[in-house]
């Protein structure tokens, strides 16, 4: 298989023997993608799957499912029926492998590669191995995407910059006819709209008012909804992507107001964020453009920084932005410092969001949310220009078919 022989050169890269992957009952989905094992089918008992940097893979397997692994090559491929044969088996693949990788990070770090429980990494350790984070190496395999799927997000995250535009047009037709107008029923129609395009997502959009703005993951229901009026400031963060399998989302956030002039507070607070997305964009496309390593916690400082200086740090309560694949919260690298310490180093071919904030308990919350890829050394935008002020909503021209 050529990703197998792909990995075997990014092991000898990274000075690595192996990079042992492990499941129980479908504990690691990382695994399967990365190995392109079809997510199917019984997963009762545990396997190991070792890709050396130099020799064929190794499997072991237990009896009850022994064909769990046949679409991979192996040699060995031993199958093991007692607890004590599964030790010993493990044992001989590992032979003469003294540092690999494993889906794991230490402290948990990361948590979205940390999918190897304890107890089998010190199975594995009792055998003498020194075991590594493969974090590095999933952002190779997993989060790194092909020129279709880069192409697949760009559209996504276009349409959902338009939908951002139709839904502060039908807030305004809304308030001003004197309509029925909440977040849960403007949620409703983002969702309808994001169906019209032929686009898909796993979660409802956020559409957050005020104070619930101030909640960074606030979602409306129908049994917990607040009217949309005059005076409102509004958060609305939408995510999509379209309906390939391995297609990419797109994720924005802006923020707009009910009315025609925006508020002091509310525009000087959304001026501390927008300065804060853009020193990371700059610092991004500075370094990526010279060919300079930037990781993800590098980035979240550039934002972070701006945002302390301005006296609000303590308002800025998660991380400046998260990869983007698959999932809108990808396994790439993520723009952190604060949450996590993920010193993995954005790199090409990737998607992640730049999303800072700053949120007032019992007042209001300001996000600004764009997206970026790295493709051919260059770092850009994605979804049009960033927000560069909150929306007067009620200064918005009637839609064509809303007159």
């Amino acid at each position: 298989m050529a990703r197998l022989d792909e990995i075997g050169r990014a092991l000898a890269v990274a000075g690595l023997d192996g990079w042992l992957f492990y499941d129980f009952r479908f504990s690691d989905p990382l695994a399967y993608r990365i190995l392109e094992l079809p997510e199917r089918g019984l997963a009762t008992r545990r396997w190991f799957y070792l890709v050396a940097r130099d020799g064929p893979p190794k499997a072991l397997v237990s009896s009850v499912e022994a064909h769990r692994l046949d679409v991979l090559p192996a040699s060995p491929r031993l199958v093991y029926r007692s607890e004590r044969q599964m030790i010993d088996g493990l044992a001989a693949i590992l032979r003469d492998h003294r540092r690999i990788a494993m889906n794991y990070s230490p402290r948990c770090a990361i948590p979205y590669v940390s999918r190897v429980d304890g107890g089998t990494l010190e199975l594995v350790r009792s055998f003498g191995v020194e075991i590594v984070s493969a974090a590095d190496l999933i952002q190779q395999f997993e989060a790194t995407l092909t020129a279709a799927q880069l192409a697949s997000h760009r559209r996504a995250a276009a349409s959902l910059r338009e939908i951002v535009e139709e839904t502060f047009t039908e807030i305004a037709r809304r308030v001003r006819r004197h309509l029925p107008c909440t977040e849960f029923q403007i949620q409703r129609f983002v969702l309808e709209r994001i169906d019209r395009r032929h686009l898909r997502t796993d979660e409802a959009p956020i559409v957050a008012v005020n104070v619930n703005a101030s909640n960074p993951h606030f979602s409306p229901s129908e049994a917990n909804d607040t009217p949309i009026k005059p005076g409102d400031l509004v958060l609305l963060d939408l995510f999509a992507k379209e309906l390939g399998p391995d297609s990419i989302y797109g994720d924005l956030t802006w923020m707009g107001f009910v009315g025609q002039t925006v508020p002091d507070d509310y525009a000087s607070i959304f001026a501390i964020v927008a300065r804060a997305r853009d020193a990371v964009v700059d610092l991004i496309q500075t370094r990526v453009g010279q060919m300079m390593a930037v990781t993800g916690a590098d980035a979240d400082r550039a934002s972070r920084r701006v945002i302390e200086e301005a006296g609000y740090a303590e308002y800025f309560v998660h991380r400046t932005g998260h990869s983007i694949g698959r999932e809108v919260h990808g396994n790439g690298a993520n723009l952190d410092s604060f949450e996590t310490q993920d010193v993995r180093s954005l790199i090409d071919r990737t998607c992640f969001s730049v999303e800072p904030g700053i949120y007032l308990p019992d007042s209001f919350g300001v996000r600004s949310e764009l997206d970026m890829t790295i493709e051919d050394h260059r770092a850009e935008i994605s979804g049009g220009p960033a927000q560069q002020q909150v929306i007067p909503i009620l200064a918005l021209a009637p839609a064509a078919n809303h007159p």
